[in-house]
């Protein structure tokens, strides 16, 4: 249960964005944006001959699609809470507004389009009014860059830290991981330090070996561990001044209620 009034704020903020899968239903590339009921699948699947042959429009067949796209979406939902509940943290405990904790660019495509990209947060340390966070933050910036190796004149002309959020990194999204190398020579160029935030362990090795040789800061889901720069829960306590694994941790018996919930809607048939 929450006990406090930002608990509350806090778990709805990680909790709403994961309620939203239980309605999923799958596409199967022929469905609408809602996605195929039991009986559009059942009717699609047996009027095509060879899966009618071979049973596949058996509603288990169905429950199998609902729970494998299911799950894709209750990571990505999870990810979109964790996005979330980071940015208001770096407004609560910094006194950020909303517009200085975002930070996007624009770029323009092989059809001269513009498009806009955005990371999930940011700390510009002349926006900390209060000197002994600014320095903390400042300090941290210091320590996580030079751990990388980056140049010391670079690191003396940082201004301050982009974070890119999730709840944790396995997929080998080429087109992804390309993105954030370009967002990370971007951040460079504009005096800011590039960070990766994963709220668990969950970070495919290769990835991380090729965002640490891109000079990504990294931060993971590590407890136990007192180093700010490697840790999030140690740099969300030690640079933010807030205890986020305490949070999560007293507020467990919601967040497992909730996604068992999920669960449960997203392995039945109907």
């Amino acid at each position: 249960m929450a006990s406090s009034t930002s608990d509350v704020r806090y778990v709805d903020l990680l909790v709403k964005p994961i309620q939203v899968c239980a309605a999923y239903k799958p596409k199967l590339g022929h469905g609408p944006k809602a996605g195929l009921s039991l009986a559009d699948f059942q009717k699609m699947y047996g009027d095509d001959p060879f899966y009618s042959w071979f049973g596949l429009d058996n509603p288990l067949m169905y429950a199998a699609h609902k729970a494998a796209g299911g799950m894709t979406s209750v990571y990505r939902q999870l990810g979109i809470g964790c996005e979330r509940l980071f940015r208001q943290l770096l407004q609560d405990q910094l006194g950020l507004t909303e517009s200085q904790c975002k930070w996007s660019y624009v770029v323009r495509g092989k059809n001269k389009k513009k498009r806009k990209l955005r990371l999930d947060g940011r700390i510009t340390l002349q926006d900390v009014q209060d000197g002994d966070e600014r320095a903390r933050v400042q300090r941290w910036i210091r320590e996580a860059a030079g751990e990388m190796k980056v140049a010391p004149q670079i690191v003396r002309a940082l201004s301050g830290v982009v974070f890119e959020v999730r709840q944790g990194y396995k997929s080998k999204d080429s087109k992804r991981q390309n993105a954030d190398i370009a967002n990370a020579a971007t951040a460079y160029s504009q005096a800011y330090l590039p960070c990766v935030v994963l709220l668990s362990n969950q970070m495919d090795a290769d990835i991380f070996a090729r965002y640490r040789g891109e000079q990504w800061a990294i931060l993971s889901g590590r407890l136990g561990d007192s180093s700010t720069i490697s840790s999030t829960y140690a740099f969300a306590k030690e640079v933010l001044g807030y205890d986020l694994a305490a949070f999560l941790a007293r507020n467990t018996s919601t967040f497992r209620a909730e996604v068992a919930k999920v669960l449960e809607a997203l392995l039945r048939t109907e």
